[in-house]
């Protein structure tokens, strides 16, 4: 089985987490920002029992496609589980927690800094 490209891997987990009703899902690109992934995925069950319905949905959608031990943390407290699929992060959150963290509003922070601190080019060149 051919390995999934990034791409591939952002439908499957947003198809899945759309799959089992997860709410607010986003998308945040942060190709060029950071080391850590290129995407983050992140959306909200509105319980444990939701939350874990949307992971295990995503997990079993990853599996049938041949990834088959992505690395799994906070499931057994439900209130923010990540995925990690490598290029591609899932955040699958309490409403509360997600609220607290505010991972879009802090990554669009970063945006803003980034754009900040790149020198001005000079439409001036001589």
């Amino acid at each position: 089985m051919r390995k999934m490209t990034t791409e591939q891997k952002l439908k499957v987990i947003t198809k899945a987490a759309t799959d089992k009703k997860a709410e607010d899902i986003q998308t945040l690109d942060l190709q060029g920002r950071t080391l850590i992934a290129d995407y983050f995925v992140v959306c909200s069950g509105n319980s444990d029992v939701h939350i874990k319905a949307i992971v295990d949905g995503i997990l079993d959608k990853l599996g049938d496609r041949g990834m088959k031990h992505p690395r799994v943390e906070g499931y057994a407290q439900s209130k923010w589980v990540l995925i990690d699929a490598g290029d591609v992060v899932a955040h699958i959150f309490a409403s509360d927690e997600r609220e607290f963290y505010d991972l879009e509003a802090m990554w669009r922070n970063v945006e803003a800094t980034l754009e900040a601190e790149r020198p001005a080019i000079s439409e001036n060149t001589e």
